[in-house]
């Protein structure tokens, strides 16, 4: 049985695999693979692990007849086709859970760092330009007991809350399209409110929501218009979450204060004006980039493995779990 890995992943995922002598791996290093490359390369196997950059659409599952298992390297799968996985009875399996301290710790620390102009100072420094005090350089919010607003009130949401209310006594208002979650709303003094509300009234806007149609440029012109004139917007979820040109036209004409991103609408491209705004702070989607969640989450992706190939039975982190019922002999 023939397993393919797409890119570099934590030898604990690794180790675990080779465990398995009858797991032949296809391990690929380095560069992402084309479409046409992928598509070759998945052809004759039984299971695949792939990154976010890896589209696995309707054309590649296709091409791998003998695919049993997409478990993708990361939470989120949108990456996937997955009414086309779903239909030919391929599971789709993810990496939930293990990522929500360090993305939560990733949005925290954007939020510091655009509000006291961290970045832009360090550059400062760096470029000689420091040649005496001045008390009115770099001014930048204090975040004790402002609000923060959190579009996405699952496992990263709530953490972030803990974090903000606990360590500086924010305000909470979240979010969230599927339901209130009002058993954690006293200990973070956190209120369930609509977006629009959300937006209007938070210093600070966290994205930590799933990419869906439903928030598919949840955040565009009109909604960033609601939004103070001096807050910050965070985004560690989903690049498309955000019309990036409503975005750019927001920071140009003063309309929000900065905003930094860890993800982007056109991933890994990044609009040119938000590459040269010395409001903005970029990472390369590296929110969950911890040594223990990368570690774990090699771990996870490679039990999912072992679950299909040699349990003969669905993996743990199921995404489709339409398939939940479903035994590997039940499937040929």
């Amino acid at each position: 049985m023939k397993l393919l890995i797409t890119r570099k992943i934590p030898l604990a995922g690794i180790e675990i695999l080779q465990q398995f002598p009858q797991i032949e791996i296809d391990y690929r290093q380095g560069a992402p693979l084309s479409a046409e490359e992928l598509k070759k390369a998945i052809k004759d196997v039984e299971a695949i692990i792939p990154v976010i950059p890896d589209q696995i659409t309707e054309q590649i599952i296709k091409a791998a007849p003998n695919l049993k298992l997409i478990a993708t390297y990361s939470v989120g799968y949108d990456h996937i086709d997955l009414k086309t996985a779903t239909a030919h009875k391929v599971f789709v399996a993810n990496t939930p859970g293990d990522l929500t301290e360090s993305v939560a710790e990733h949005a925290f620390a954007l939020m510091l760092a655009l509000g006291r102009k961290i970045v832009e100072a360090d550059k400062y420094c760096r470029e000689g330009d420091y040649k005496y005090w001045d008390p009115m350089l770099f001014l930048g919010p204090q975040f004790s007991n402002k609000t923060l607003g959190i579009v996405g009130f699952g496992r990263i949401g709530q953490h972030l809350a803990k974090i903000a209310h606990g360590g500086l006594n924010m305000k909470i208002l979240y979010y969230d399209m599927k339901r209130c979650v009002t058993e954690v709303e006293e200990a973070y003094n956190a209120h369930c409110v609509s977006v629009e509300e959300l937006l209007q009234n938070s210093d600070v806007v966290s994205l930590n929501c799933v990419l869906s149609p439903e928030t598919h440029h949840l955040i565009n012109d009109k909604r960033l218009r609601l939004m103070k004139p001096n807050a910050y917007l965070i985004n560690t979820a989903r690049g498309p979450v955000i019309d990036e040109e409503a975005l750019v036209t927001a920071l140009k004409e003063n309309i929000i204060e900065g905003a930094a991103l860890d993800v982007f609408e056109n991933e890994p491209k990044i609009h040119p004006d938000l590459i040269k705004m010395r409001n903005v702070i970029l990472t390369p989607h590296i929110a969950s980039a911890t040594r223990e969640a990368r570690i774990q989450m090699a771990r996870m992706a490679a039990e999912n493995v072992v679950d299909v190939l040699i349990k003969n039975q669905p993996p743990k982190n199921l995404v489709n779990t339409e398939l939940s019922k479903q035994t590997i002999s039940s499937l040929i």
